[in-house]
């Protein structure tokens, strides 16, 4: 469920943060749904407690989980969620763009890219 790449160059909380998001945004962990505890997921991918309780309050922080006191962790809705996921995707191609202009890297060279990659 979460793979980690040792050769990312990503801290390993950033990537279980990722997959986390990716996986509550796609629907595959649905809204109010209870995610792995500290411990269990530290187990399964055995990896320090400490290192899963890091991503975790980067993901209450973000707004993808919430705590319930002596339940656990568990997903916000993807609806509330995918608009400004959306928002913060657009800025990053917004800020590649802008860096690709400035480097000579035309308008028509950008759209043949990305029709490239969606007939992919």
């Amino acid at each position: 469920m979460i793979p980690i790449d040792l050769m990312d160059a990503r801290p390993i909380y950033e990537q279980i943060t990722e997959r986390f998001k990716l996986l509550i945004l796609r629907g595959v962990i649905k809204a109010d749904e209870k995610i792995p505890s500290v411990r269990n997921l530290a187990v399964d991918l055995s990896i320090n407690p400490n290192t899963i309780q890091r991503a975790y309050t980067e993901l209450e922080k973000q707004g993808y989980i919430y705590t319930v006191k002596g339940k656990g962790n568990f997903a916000v809705s993807a609806e509330k969620l995918l608009p400004e996921y959306k928002e913060e995707i657009l800025m990053k191609l917004k800020t590649i763009c802008e860096q690709a202009q400035e480097i000579g890297i035309t308008r028509e060279e950008l759209i043949s890219m990305m029709s490239e990659w969606r007939s992919i």
